[in-house]
This record gives C-alpha cells, structure tokens and sequence, in this order.
C-alpha cells in the first residue's frame, strides 16, 4: 500500500531544500485549477497501481534510473555485507514482487550480515532533531509509529528530492505486505474481516484502527505544540494535508517494518532501518535480532546459512494474532501462540471483598486475565480452577477459613469441583461455537491452492485457536471423567465466576 496516493492531476509545488534527513516540516501545494491541494503531488500518477502491468514496467524504469536499495546504501554509507536483495512472486499479478534480504554467501552463526550506519536508520532522535522534543511527543500526545508514518509522508511528498527516496519508493513497493504477500487486517474490507468471525483479533483489530484514528486526530495538537518544527511552513494542518485513510496507510506500513532497539534511549527506541523488516522475514523460532551496535545497527545471524537463502529473524514472543495484525502472516510452529481466558469474581455476592481480597493474597486480580498458551493447556485449566473455586464458596465460615490459609486453598466438594468444571467447559465449548467452521472444515479450505491470501491467513489463525481452545476443553472433560462420582450433580451457584 503506498504511503501516500497520487492525485491525477497536474500540481505545481514550491521548490524544496534538498538536504540531508530534514526534521520534520509541513508543505502545501497549489493546483493547476488555483484550489490548495493538500494529497502527494510530487510522484507520478502511476504510484497508484491500477494498470498492474503498466505499473509494474513504470517501476522497473526507475529502478534502473536510481537503482535499488542496497546500491543507494552502499553510496551513502553502508559497509561491505554478505547479503543480497532478491524477489519473490507477489500472489497479485497487478503487484510487483516481494524483496527480501538473502545471504549473498555461506554464512555461519555468529556472523555478522550487516551493519546499517544510523545516518541511515530513521528515529524520532534524527526526524524531530531534538531527544527532549521526540520524548515529550511521544509521551503525551503521539506513539512513535504515528511521528514515523508522519514524517515519511512527509519526505515522500518531496519525491525524488527527499534523501529517503529509495527507502520510501522500497516501502511503496512492499504496499505494507507480508512475507506472505498479505498486509495487515488493519487495512482489510468488513468483507475480508469476517474471515475472523470468532476470533478474538477481530476485535483487537477494530480497537487498534480506533486507536489509528485517535492518533490521527492527536495531529494537529502536535503540530501547535511543537511550533517551532514547522516554522518553513506555519500555515499547514496536517489532518488538512493528510486525509485519514493516507495517515492509516503510512502508519500500517510502518508498523510492518519498525524494529525495536533495546538499550538505546527513548527517542531511538522505535527505528526504520532499510535492508530491516519487511526485507526481512520474521521466525518464531529464531533467536537473531536487530542490535544497536557502536553507531550502527547490525544483524548477527543465529544459525547457517546457504548463499541464496532468505535471512530470517526473530520478532519477539508475540502469539499469532499479533503476527497477524502487525506484519500480516501466521506461524504454524509459533511456541509464543495463545488466547486469553478473562474470568471475574461477581461484583454481586456478598462475599466479594474478601474473595477479592483472598485472590489478591494469591497474585490475582477480581477480574483476571489467564494466558492460555500452545502446548500448555493443560497447566493453563490447572491455574484457572483455585481462582474459580474461591468464587463457588458460599458459606461466611468457609470463606474465613479461606482467608486464614497460606496458599490458594479452598474447601472443595465433589458438587463444587463438579461444578467448577462444567462452567469451564460450557465456556470453552461457547467459544469454539462463535466460529462458523470447524477445524477440519479449516483444514479443507487451506488444501486449495487457489484460496485467497487474506482468507488463508485468517484461516490458519483460527485453526490454531481452535486447536488451543479443544485442548483446553480436552483437559476439562478429562478432569470430570477423574471425578470419584460421575453421577454427582453440580452445586447451585448463584454468583459464580463470570468467564469471558
């Protein structure tokens, strides 16, 4: 998805100061028909691809007149390293293909791929010019990704000119995708989001696009904040130079490619570091990551590598709906997949304050989020059923016993533990009804090569949820077939737990 549009139509634009990682500024332009312009002018209208084939001839004509990435790097800093630009068949034929960085040698753990100089990794440090300003910014009003989104529209608005032309005609060219070639549900139809019917992610994407907006609507607070950034331009709103939709795009895009330094300073925390994500494709099970290194930054790779074969890193524990929203694929080996398991204690028994404080005795909240993790189910029910049980005491005596015990230590009956593990069940059996297929039903669907991307993707996610929800259903039922008297019939509990 390219960062910014082009408008079709013929623009006329102020000259511009060609210099070197310009801070952050505003630029308005004016039309051929006298109206203020405020979309990209600068690019030409085939930014936009609706001619795949055109497109795709347009934009190999300019990497042969600018090169490409690695060539622009080397011109500008970058160090000899052993790895190589290549590409992949994009699923769309009306889209170009996917780059991604490959070693351009042998290469064996330990290695160094490459180091990146920080005259070519953007920070808010380098686009706000000023630490102090880049941390007030992004501690009251604006996250990093929005300051970054920012000034990449920005700078693409001064095309060619800007400095960061090749990384951002890169980033255009990657349109926000995956290593799959699926970009984020954050820019998915209502269509293409009830791939995620049942799931979990559906929700978190609508709550982060929400955030999107309050971040976009955050703009031109900044803007009079911070007065003293945009003095070449003092008279450009940016919500008026930037339509929503635009400012979602960058954001999306940036979110796909933004790495996280450890051990640098705020302003630093948050980098675009070109020959970084979306070249490089992110692993579950590799331990290799982007390191602030001595005025660079630099990838050691963890395993072998042959000449040719793509590089890959590590992104961190994030399960896969996390994966899925922020770089748009899902990993089938991921060890850090789970679901979250909410339970509260009822507000409306009697007994609530010291539950809550017997729950808090044991470093547990009144309404308790459980991470139920891929191969751990079994451990996850286990932790669940203590905080459960305190909800199911009913009698004043049991409860004090309760609160004078060391430990998660609740008086259990046959009828209680019954109880108990019928809500569980009843919940996890709820959850797996809210999706409309079953896992074998997924599986027939991911069989057909022609299957749409965004639906494969979403697929592959609800499977594997589904997978973790049956395992902790398994678990249950497994419990109930261990109680000592199958025919005991479950306790009344007027102000059970309430599971979400």
């Amino acid at each position: 998805m390219d960062l910014l549009y082009s408008p079709m139509v013929k623009c006329i634009s102020p000259p511009f100061t060609s210099f070197t990682h310009r801070p952050l500024s505003l630029i308005s332009t004016k039309c051929s028909n006298g109206r203020r312009f405020w979309k990209m002018c600068s690019a030409s209208t085939s930014d936009i691809l609706v001619d795949g084939r055109k497109s795709l001839e347009v934009a190999s004509k300019k990497e042969d007149e600018y090169g490409d990435l690695k060539s622009w790097m080397h011109q500008n800093g970058l160090p000899p390293c052993k790895v190589v630009i290549k590409d992949r068949p994009s699923n769309n034929a009306k889209h170009l293909p996917i780059h991604y960085v490959a070693a351009n040698e042998d290469l064996q753990a330990g290695d160094i791929a490459f180091s990146v100089p920080d005259s070519l990794v953007v920070t808010l440090e380098r686009v706000l010019g000023n630490e102090t300003i880049a941390e007030l910014l992004t501690t009251n009003k604006l996250s990093e990704l929005a300051c970054l989104a920012l000034y990449l529209m920005y700078e693409k608005k001064q095309g060619k000119k800007s400095f960061w032309y090749p990384y951002i005609r890169e980033l255009d060219r990657q349109r926000a995708r995956g290593q799959l070639s699926v970009a984020s549900p954050l820019l998915w139809s209502d269509a293409e989001l009830d791939y995620l019917t049942g799931s979990p992610t559906k929700a978190e994407v609508l709550e982060r696009a929400e955030g999107i907006q309050r971040e976009y609507n955050e703009l031109d607070t900044v803007w009079f904040m911070a007065g003293s950034l945009f003095q070449q331009y003092p008279y450009d709103i940016p919500t008026e130079a930037f339509p929503f939709e635009i400012f979602k795009q960058a954001f999306v895009a940036v979110q796909s490619c933004v790495v996280h330094l450890q051990k640098v300073s705020l302003a630093r925390r948050f980098a675009l570091v070109p020959l970084g994500p979306p070249l490089l494709s992110y692993y579950s099970k590799c331990k290799a990551m982007l390191a602030a290194v001595d005025g660079a930054v630099q990838l050691v790779v963890d395993r072998s590598y042959k000449a040719g074969d793509p590089i890959v890193v590590w992104c961190g524990p994030q399960p896969n709906s996390k994966l899925l929203i922020n770089y748009g694929f899902v990993d089938e080996e991921n060890p850090y997949d789970r679901l979250m398991v909410e339970a509260a204690l009822n507000t409306d028994d009697p007994q609530y304050q010291d539950k809550r404080l017997a729950a808090q005795r044991n470093g547990k909240l009144s309404v308790q989020a459980f991470q139920v993790c891929v191969g751990k189910e079994r451990e996850a029910v286990l932790e669940m059923l203590p905080y459960l049980r305190l909800g199911y005491v009913s009698d004043p005596s049991e409860m004090q016993t309760v609160l004078s015990s060391q430990g998660p230590i609740c008086p259990v009956s046959p009828c209680m533990e019954r109880a108990v593990l019928d809500q569980l069940s009843d919940y996890f059996n709820a959850r797996l009804a809210c999706y409309p297929t079953t896992i074998s039903e997924d599986e027939a669907l991911l069989a057909d090569a022609d299957l749409d991307p965004k639906r494969r993707v979403a697929t592959q996610l609800v499977r594997l949820e589904k997978k973790i929800l049956n395992a902790c259903l398994e678990t249950t039922v497994n419990f109930i077939n261990q109680l000592p008297d199958h025919s005991v019939s479950p306790c009344p509990a007027p102000f059970a737990p309430i599971l979400k």
